[in-house]
C-alpha cells in the first residue's frame, strides 16, 4: 500500500476531493469526540449519489463498519468499508445547521475568534459542495463517521460513547468517488463547549477488490451492487 497524501484536518474545518477508484482514505479519530461528517457521490455524474435507506435496507443494518459498502440511489457501490476499528458509524441523524450550533454554542464568529469560530456542519458541506458546482438540492443523508446513536426502548435517540484517539475507518473507492466531509459537532454532541477533535487523513493507492473480498460477498445484495459498478467501468 502506497500512501500518496497525508494530512490534518482541524476540529471546524471541511474538505472535499475525488477519491479515485482503487484507493483509500483512512480517517484517524483524535479522541472520543471525533464527528466526521460525510458526503459522498460518484465523480463526474454527481446526480448519482450514497444513498442511505437503500444503503442500509440491503445489508439488514442500521450503521456501518467493516465488510459494509455504501450503495449509491443506482444500486452501485460507491465505497467499501475494508478497516475499522471503531465498530460502529452513524447512518439515521444527520447534521447540524447554524441555528442549533448558535443555540448550543452561542455566537462565535471569525471577527471575534479567527479559525476557533464556531462551524456547522450544514454550511461547511454547502461550501465544499459549492466547489463542485453543487448546491443546496444535493445535501443528502450523510454518514457520522466515529458516531454511535442508541436507541433506548421508547425510541428515543442519544448519544453513545464510541470513538477513541486513533481509532481508524477506511474506505475504499470502487468508482471515482466525490468526498466531502466536515469535521464539526455531531447534533447530539453531548459536550457544553465547542472543541472539535481533529481528525487525520491518509490516502493510499490500494488492490482492486478480488471474487472472495469481505465486502463484496458478505450479502448478495453486494454482490449484486458490485457487479453494477464494474458494469460501467471503460
Amino acid at each position: 500500500m502506497t500512501i500518496l497524501h497525508r494530512e490534518s484536518l482541524r476540529g471546524g474545518d471541511k474538505l472535499s476531493f475525488v477519491l479515485p477508484r482503487h484507493h483509500a482514505l483512512t480517517l484517524t479519530a483524535g479522541g472520543e469526540r471525533t464527528a466526521v461528517a460525510l458526503l459522498a457521490f460518484r465523480a463526474g455524474r454527481t446526480q448519482e449519489r450514497y444513498n442511505m435507506p437503500d444503503t442500509l435496507k440491503a445489508q439488514h443494518t442500521a450503521f456501518i463498519t467493516a465488510g459494509r459498502v455504501l450503495i449509491s440511489d443506482m444500486g452501485r457501490v460507491l465505497l467499501s468499508v475494508t478497516g475499522d476499528t471503531c465498530g460502529w458509524h452513524d447512518t439515521i441523524t444527520g447534521f447540524g445547521d447554524a441555528a442549533a450550533a448558535r443555540a448550543r454554542y452561542g455566537e462565535r464568529t471569525y471577527q471575534q475568534a479567527r479559525n476557533d469560530m464556531v462551524r456547522n456542519t450544514r454550511d461547511n458541506l454547502l461550501i465544499e459542495l459549492g466547489k463542485w458546482e453543487l448546491t443546496e438540492r444535493d445535501l443528502h443523508a450523510n454518514l457520522n463517521c466515529f458516531v454511535k446513536v442508541a436507541a433506548d426502548a421508547d425510541g428515543h435517540l442519544a448519544w453513545a460513547p464510541n470513538a477513541r484517539a486513533g481509532h481508524e475507518l477506511t474506505l475504499r473507492a470502487e468508482l471515482d468517488t466525490l468526498v466531502v466531509l466536515s469535521n464539526t459537532p455531531h447534533p447530539l454532541d453531548p459536550w457544553p463547549d465547542y472543541a472539535p477533535d481533529a481528525v487525520e487523513l491518509r490516502i493510499a493507492r490500494v488492490p482492486p477488490p478480488g471474487p472472495d473480498d469481505p465486502c463484496r460477498t458478505r450479502r448478495p445484495e453486494n454482490t449484486r451492487a458490485f457487479q453494477l459498478s464494474e458494469s460501467v467501468i471503460a
